[in-house]
């Protein structure tokens, strides 16, 4: 079975809101939550088509995945955050 993958608008907005919760924990590193601040602000950038931001979000989000002082929580939602990401559509 084939789903349609939902609006890359809901999506975005979606990873947003998980970029927040890393952002306000405390168990993250700072550097870590200075990134998910950083591709917040990349996400949240409306100038850029929706498939171009989230090839920069995930090229970083690879980046911070391989970093041995991410949480293990941490790093399952930046794995998340990833499959989510690449699930917008290249041609829009």
């Amino acid at each position: 079975m084939i789903t349609v993958p939902e609006n890359p608008t809901e999506i975005i907005r979606q990873c947003i809101d998980v970029l927040d919760r890393i952002i306000n924990d405390d168990s993250v590193p700072r550097n870590i939550r200075r990134n998910a601040d950083n591709m917040k602000n990349i996400l949240s950038n409306e100038k850029e088509p929706p498939s171009r931001r989230a090839a920069l979000v995930i090229s970083k989000l690879d980046e911070i995945g391989n970093d041995p002082n991410v949480p293990i929580h941490t790093r399952t939602l930046i794995w998340g955050l990833s499959s989510q990401l690449e699930t917008i559509p290249v041609d829009r």
